[in-house]
């Protein structure tokens, strides 16, 4: 990436405590390096040794010590997370004020809007940083906005049709809109996103112009929004993404994809907090060994006393099971021809960027309406049917494989995936949009000195 020559300006980068959270806003905060920025990330011991492997070299770590975790439960932790950072936030930005380089700017991820007041208190201008798409964000604007008069319903009962949105059915809403008993804090914290607009200096978003254009610009008509991603590829694209804490387990994986043929393998991944019951693991192993395709299958340490006995004697013929993988490194591999994903808007955009199409089996939150874009707008994926018990079958699963990976469809999917890759890179590439959004948001950073 092309350097920016000048002062170097302090931003203090404050991520939340989940790794598909943590990976873009480190990526970013590469990017923000690499450009002559002085950047530290703030955190709580826990999330630094947990999820805070591998920040590079140019990146200062600033790490909030404490006791045991005294809480269980998604809900508690962030309520804990929160409480404990507004208590040590003040200190440590004057503490930094002290030193050769004061913080003059924040980034936060959309859902720490707990911190915008405390940081503008402070004298810090703050820039939000949003690892979800802009169609999220422009729903929950929309469901903010019709709060008071309800004339929309949000529990899908009919299909939703909002400006610059595609006609959204029942499972195509984020779970936080249907399931309203489910994780109040996190559903909290979603929805607070749209202080983000009121409130902070800058909207950044992880996505690109071309991938959400109708959207883009019509959030654009509210607000003043930065498109800077696909992130994780701009950092691809330099060689600044550092595997090396993954190679003894890309070792593994790579000489397994070696040995087979081109677009011969799904990649079968659900991130790193989806989790599927006892039943449905055993018809996703079915299914998969009923595709009669070759699969390489991420099972978390926890999950794996789910896989059904009779799979572990037959999964040597044709896939590799693992606990983890380099999924970059993985989706990037000539032999993989398909990824059998959750729709994390992570794993989405890293689909996109390196050309893959999909296998959509959303879980919850924006996964649903990630899975409706793959499918419906950018076609480069299908989405499997869940069983009226909602259980995906194992004949479901081989289908919905065949379909992607030897039937016609597959080639269309597999052309509109190249396009979008090829759109990405240009994005992120010198002079693309994505490029001189950041650009921009560095010399902002700068004038500041």
């Amino acid at each position: 990436m092309e350097e920016i020559t000048s002062q170097k300006t302090h931003v203090l980068v404050l991520p939340s405590p989940a790794q598909g959270h943590i990976n873009p806003i480190v990526q970013f905060s590469k990017t923000l390096a690499s450009k002559e920025v002085k950047v530290t990330i703030l955190t709580i011991d826990f999330v630094c040794k947990a999820m805070l492997l591998d920040c590079g070299p140019l990146i200062n770590i600033e790490s909030i010590p404490h006791e045991t975790i005294p809480v269980e439960g998604v809900d508690n932790f962030l309520e804990w997370f929160q409480t404990l950072m507004l208590e040590k936030f003040s200190g440590i930005v004057e503490k930094f004020g002290d030193s050769e380089y004061p913080v003059k700017v924040v980034v936060i991820d959309s859902l720490i809007t707990w911190i915008i007041d405390l940081a503008h208190e402070l004298g810090l201008k703050v820039a939000a940083f949003h690892t979800q798409p802009v169609a999220l964000s422009a729903l929950y604007y929309h469901i903010d906005q019709e709060d008071s008069t309800n004339k929309i319903p949000f529990d899908g009962s009919v299909p939703v049709s909002l400006p610059s949105l595609p006609l959204l059915e029942k499972e195509d809403l984020p779970s936080f809109i249907c399931e309203t008993d489910a994780y109040p804090t996190v559903k909290k914290l979603v929805f607070g996103q749209n202080f983000n607009f009121k409130k902070a200096d800058w909207l950044l978003f992880n996505t690109f112009d071309m991938l959400e254009e109708e959207v883009i610009n019509w959030l654009r008509t509210q607000y003043s929004i930065k498109t800077i991603g696909p992130v994780v590829l701009s950092m691809y694209l330099d060689k600044e993404y550092d595997s090396s804490l993954t190679k003894p387990h890309y070792e593994t994986c790579k000489k397994w994809l070696d040995s087979r043929e081109i677009g011969s393998v799904i990649y079968v991944s659900f991130g790193s907090l989806a989790s599927l019951d006892e039943k449905q693991m055993e018809e996703l192993a079915l299914g998969l060994i009923m595709s009669n395709s070759y699969f390489l299958w991420v099972v978390r340490g926890t999950e794996e006393n789910k896989l059904p006995n009779e799979f572990m004697s037959k999964v040597s013929e044709k896939g590799l099971i693992v606990n983890w993988s380099p999924q970059l490194d993985v989706l990037a591999h000539k032999s993989v021809g398909c990824f059998f994903t959750h729709c994390g808007w992570n794993s989405t955009l890293e689909a996109l960027s390196l050309g893959v199409p999909m296998v959509c089996m959303p879980q919850w939150a924006d996964q649903p309406t990630n899975a409706k874009f793959i499918t419906d707008i950018w076609q480069v994926g299908i989405r499997i049917k869940v069983g009226k018990d909602g259980v995906i079958t194992r004949e479901e699963i081989a289908s919905s494989i065949k379909e992607v990976m030897v039937e016609k469809k597959g080639v269309m999917l597999k052309e509109n995936a190249i396009k979008w890759k090829n759109l990405a890179k240009e994005a992120v590439d010198k002079g693309g949009s994505s490029d001189k959004n950041i650009k921009e948001f560095v010399q902002a950073c700068n004038a500041l000195n």
